[in-house]
């Protein structure tokens, strides 16, 4: 980056919820002159909670403060009192440490699901921190055909060609573990399994409620 003069700007919305290894400090930190971090509650407190953060310095600051009010004036009122709130009221540090906790254990659940149920030349990510991991499909299935059978089966995921700009990934995909049980990602991965066997041997999805029935 030095030997380039290159600005970067560091999206950091999951670093908070590292569950395994050692914590990594923001690259923001190597070279602060230039560049910027972004962070957000959407990920740590809820959902819901539409509200970031920007880490900066001096004249980044102060162009980006006139940007934004240009933009929209100000961040809405409502969202910033209520989590100016959550902060207040609650020991923020324990709820990222449960959060943690949580999603690692939903992720060992998941990993564990999938290396009962899913067919061996699958290969799957073994994330340290998150909600999400990934999934390389073998040769020939194509994540996009999957998700038809997976959504008459109730169950989604996001095909990876969506992170890819060359238009490659059609047969990768990204599965969430942070909004479900351990019994609730077993029944998922069993019917994506299923998918899966049936997208090899392009089934469609009409031909899966013929065999499976539509799943609640």
């Amino acid at each position: 980056m030095r030997h380039h003069d290159c600005f970067l700007l560091e999206d950091d919305p999951y670093g908070e919820l590292r569950f395994a290894g050692r914590d990594l400090p923001p690259v923001y930190k190597e070279r602060p002159e230039n560049s910027l971090l972004l962070g957000t509650f959407s990920k740590i407190a809820a959902p819901g909670f539409r509200l970031g953060w920007i880490v900066a310095q001096g004249e980044i600051m102060e162009r980006l403060v006139i940007a934004k009010q240009a933009a929209d004036l100000h961040t809405g009122s409502l969202d910033q009192m209520i989590v100016q709130r959550f902060l207040q009221d609650n020991d923020f540090e324990a709820h990222v440490l449960r959060i943690r906790k949580l999603y690692g254990g939903q992720c060992q659940a998941m990993q564990a699901s999938i290396a009962r149920h899913f067919p061996k030349d699958v290969s799957v990510t073994q994330p340290q921190g998150g909600m999400f991991l990934w999934a390389t499909l073998p040769d020939g299935i194509s994540s996009m055909e999957l998700l038809k059978l997976a959504v008459a089966q109730k169950v989604a995921f996001v095909p990876g060609e969506a992170f890819h700009v060359d238009g490659t990934g059609g047969n990768t995909l990204r599965l969430n573990y942070s909004n479900a049980d351990a019994a609730t990602i077993d029944e998922g991965i069993q019917r994506l399994a299923r998918c899966m066997e049936l997208c090899r041997a392009g089934k469609t999805s009409v031909e899966a409620d013929m065999q499976y029935g539509c799943q609640d």
